[in-house]
């Protein structure tokens, strides 16, 4: 079984290409910055995952997502080789989503992608009080008109 489900941040806006050809399809590439779970002390704290969306799901990532905002996606990973122009074999690693959506609200989105972006994550300290945030974005009634699907 091939399948990979991941939730991070858009590190930069998706690459959106047209194949050529009669019935051109949409292919979005963009790259995921996943954080680890646990922290050493002088390793990255976050994995930048390649991934890439094709027809109609390379659209909604084109005309929705952008650099910053937290989404969640599930896909196979697919493994591949080329020749580069310099005659070196170049091997490649990507994740072929399969679904993609949003792991947060517009609004926290909008403050995340207005500030520098942090991969690393927040120390717990076991005297605080607990997160009330479960991980599940809290969508307003009334709001189903601003969604992008049904």
């Amino acid at each position: 079984m091939n399948k990979v489900i991941l939730m991070g941040r858009l590190t930069r806006d998706p690459d959106v290409r047209y194949s050529a050809g009669e019935n051109a399809t949409a292919v979005a590439r963009y790259t995921l910055a996943v954080d680890r779970r646990f922290k050493r002390d002088s390793d990255q704290t976050a994995d930048f995952i390649n991934c890439v969306a094709f027809g109609r799901a390379a659209e909604f990532a084109e005309k929705y997502f952008h650099q910053g905002i937290k989404i969640a996606i599930t896909g196979r990973i697919q493994t591949g080789s080329y020749t580069n122009r310099d005659g070196n074999k170049v091997y490649t690693t990507d994740v072929v989503v399969e679904e993609q959506e949003f792991a947060e609200s517009k609004n926290a989105s909008a403050e995340n992608s207005g500030r520098a972006m942090s991969y690393s994550a927040p120390a717990k300290d076991s005297a605080s009080e607990p997160e009330l945030d479960d991980g599940f974005m809290n969508i307003p009634d009334g709001l189903d008109e601003e969604l992008p699907f049904q």
